[in-house]
């Protein structure tokens, strides 16, 4: 799912109960990767198909390319997530 704040662009996985936010934007070529697939707990950008680890922001093939996390705070039916 996207969510859009500010001039934020972030990209919110529910992968097995456990919510996470991320950058949504790929830094490969600026796909929305909130509008990409979730494979369990992987991201898939819907441009390219660059990899992504949920719950890290690790792209599958290369681990010291991170995307940026945020904290997740669930309430009731709310997902906030501190962005800065």
């Amino acid at each position: 799912m996207e969510a859009l704040v500010g001039d934020g662009t972030y990209a919110v996985c529910n992968a097995g109960g456990e919510v996470h936010a991320l950058d949504g934007i790929c830094p490969h070529a600026g796909g929305p990767l909130g509008h990409g697939a979730l494979h369990g707990t992987t991201l898939v950008c819907p441009w390219h198909a660059w990899e992504y680890d949920c719950r890290t922001g690790a792209n599958e093939m290369d681990d010291g390319l991170l995307l940026a996390k945020f904290p997740v705070k669930i309430e009731g039916d709310d997902i906030l997530v501190d962005v800065p």
